[in-house]
């Protein structure tokens, strides 16, 4: 196949901003240098590498839940790319473990059908705290138990990638360790926990927290809570740049603090890429409204957020370089589940590409070199 060039945009590599045109052929990232073959003139803005999306809770009108199959995966994973995400882990937050099983069974399907996209799972509960459960149905909150965590454990052995956000009062530091050697992404979240027990839970084998600040024991002068431990540890952290689920002046003194390993996350639901106003959610009415996603007594329920706008947010509202916003969505989330074969465009990457507009504003997207 003859070689495609894409010029005319600031080629980000997934590490820095890079001279030249993007060179592509057979799907794959040929090089970035003078343009050889077809020549495709972006007119402006940033080429970047696909977004990388670890918190996606449905799109398309579709939740991830006990009715998720094959085909929902692929709408989800189909919806996704045209919002700037090439892949991503469709979450699904705390259920029951029927409906559990059920989602896991679903991905492993999707997994042998080689489903574009598709990155594996995230499990967002239900082994949570309940006094920090945000919208998450109370009365399915739960301790591990033993199935749980062979649940857990025989899906790790099948998904590309699984997550697991877990709070330290649901599980216990062995669960953690057990977890953790399979392969799983153990993320804490949902908690109300001290800095202290956060450390052991990241001393067993936590690695990651789940949306930095929201549904979590915060930052104060006599205890640092989770916010502080994460701060101050060397792991991995979601955080949902919207301007509305964090402050923009927080979401400053945290990426100022912790100068490695935040990256974004959408925590979308739904209602992503359609105009519906609202959507139901374990019976449950979710609305939309002005950038919100929200249970009817106004508890934030996910967010109407896409990866571009949350890099958009991060550069014109935080101040932060644009390189930086950009691997956030790119080259550490795909750190973060262990592929080193995206979230880049070096040199034998595969060529999942975003074209970002001067305003940030999703332009065209690309999987394989193949235009969505």
């Amino acid at each position: 196949m003859a070689r495609t060039s894409y010029t005319g945009a600031r080629v980000f590599d997934g590490a820095q901003f890079r001279d030249g045109a993007l060179i592509v052929e057979d799907g794959m990232v040929a090089g970035i240098g003078t343009p050889e073959g077809r020549v495709v003139d972006l007119g402006g803005g940033v080429l970047a590498p696909g977004f990388v999306d670890l918190q996606i809770n449905g799109a398309g009108g579709f939740a991830v839940d006990e009715a998720t199959d094959l085909t929902v995966l692929e709408t989800i994973c189909a919806v996704q790319a045209q919002l700037g995400a090439t892949g991503c882990l469709p979450t699904l937050i705390t259920d029951t473990y029927t409906a559990t099983a059920r989602v896991v069974e679903a991905g492993i399907a999707a997994t042998k059908a080689q489903v574009p996209g598709f990155l594996g799972l995230h499990l967002e509960g239900p082994h949570l705290d309940v006094r920090r459960k945000g919208a998450h149905d109370a009365g399915l909150i739960r301790l591990m138990e033993a199935r749980d965590l062979a649940l857990v454990i025989e899906a790790a052995a099948e998904l590309p990638a699984l997550m697991v956000t877990v709070s330290p009062e649901s599980v216990t530091a062995d669960q953690i360790a057990a977890m953790a050697a399979a392969g799983v992404i153990v993320s804490l979240g949902h908690t109300d926990c001290r800095a202290a027990e956060a450390q052991a839970a990241m001393a067993a084998g936590a690695r990651c927290a789940t949306h930095l600040f929201n549904a979590m024991s915060q930052l104060g002068n006599r205890e640092a809570g989770l916010v502080g431990a994460v701060l101050a540890g060397d792991g991995f952290a979601g955080l949902i740049a919207d301007g509305i689920h964090v402050d923009p002046v927080t979401m400053k003194v945290a990426l100022a603090a912790k100068r490695e390993g935040v990256f974004l996350v959408s925590d979308c639901m739904a209602l992503a890429g359609t105009t519906a106003t609202e959507f139901h959610l374990g019976g449950r009415r979710i609305l939309r409204s002005q950038g919100r996603l929200t249970l009817e007594d106004g508890t934030l329920a996910g967010a109407d957020l896409t990866l571009p706008r949350a890099v958009q947010v991060l550069v014109d509202a935080v101040g932060i370089a644009a390189q930086r916003a950009l691997a956030m969505a790119s080259a550490i989330p795909a750190a973060v589940i262990g592929r080193g074969d995206l979230g880049h465009l070096r040199p034998g990457a595969r060529a999942d590409m975003v074209h970002l507009g001067p305003d940030w504003a999703l332009r065209g997207v690309w999987r394989g070199g193949v235009a969505v």
